[in-house]
């Protein structure tokens, strides 16, 4: 396990304590803003991983914001 990975564990950790939906959405935006300067870079590997982050990260909001929904009703 990479630092990298490390840090995004405890950050979702934490987000999934939290539980607001928009903080994973821009915890996920700031994973590809972080992505655009490695790619630039030809620092596959991170930026490759970013990404994934990202799509985890916007994953679980969408989770979140049906369960929300869906308990609404």
């Amino acid at each position: 396990m990479k630092i990298q990975d490390a840090f995004f564990f405890g950050i979702f950790a934490v987000l999934l304590l939290i539980r607001k939906p928009q903080l994973f959405v821009w915890a996920g935006l700031g994973c590809l803003v972080l992505a655009i300067p490695l790619f630039a870079t030809w620092t596959f590997f991170t930026a490759e991983r970013l990404t994934w982050y990202a799509a985890a990260f916007f994953a679980t909001f969408i989770v979140i914001s049906l369960g929300k929904a869906h308990t609404i009703q």
